[in-house]
């Protein structure tokens, strides 16, 4: 009934369009790169020092030497970049990337993310989402709508440390794509299957439906 993490990828690459610089996080994120409309001019930026970042590799043409932020072996397009992480940070803080989708372990009703640390666990360091959420134009974030305890990760406020506050725009989980809006969570679409009801109860932050909520078309 709830969508795969390919599907949720699949979905999220609708809200790509022609000439995007993008920024794909670790996770779900990484799997829209798969998922890049035919003939669409997108380029995604890698945190690492690449600009033109292409697919996944097929089994058996890895290359080591080639890799995202989250030290994952990719693919590269005709007429790729490699360079230095200042510059590429040079990059996102200078407001070059029009959309930047990340992973979260908690999304709040007025936007905020949190999505590096749990306090007690040992984090090797936050990585680029700070600058990422001060700095993108669009944030989306790809995220399962609950923890493996059943509890919702989206919420009135987030419990643990934020990356950013007020700056994300759209949700897709396993079970919902939701916008965030001044009075709370939107309900836009929802999986296929998925009764509104079953959203509503595992959504613990304000969440607004309005009409008929048509299904996600993966």
């Amino acid at each position: 009934m709830s969508l795969t993490k390919e599907q949720i990828a699949r979905r999220i690459a609708r809200e790509l369009r022609e000439g995007y610089y993008v920024n794909l996080g670790i996770g779900i994120p990484t799997l829209v790169a798969n998922y890049i409309p035919v003939g669409m001019n997108v380029v995604l930026q890698s945190e690492n020092g690449l600009l033109g970042m292409g697919p996944f590799p097929f089994e058996g043409e890895e290359d080591p030497d080639l890799i995202n932020a989250g030290k994952q072996t990719i693919t590269t397009v005709p007429g790729s970049v490699f360079f230095d992480s200042a510059m590429s940070f040079g990059m996102i803080r200078a407001g070059k990337v029009n959309l930047t989708v990340l992973g979260a372990m908690e999304v709040s009703e007025r936007g905020d993310i949190a999505n590096w640390k749990i306090p007690g666990k040992m984090v090797k360091g936050m990585g680029g989402a700070m600058d990422l959420v001060a700095s993108a134009r669009n944030i989306i974030v790809a995220m399962m709508h609950t923890n493996p305890k059943g509890e919702s990760k989206l919420l009135p406020a987030c419990t643990l440390p934020l990356t950013g506050v007020g700056c994300v725009k759209k949700v897709v989980s396993d079970l919902a794509v939701l916008d965030i809006t001044p009075d709370g969570f939107k309900l836009v679409e929802r999986a296929p299957g998925v009764p509104v009801d079953e959203i509503r109860a595992k959504t613990a932050g304000k969440l607004i439906v309005e009409g008929e909520i048509p299904e996600i078309v993966c």
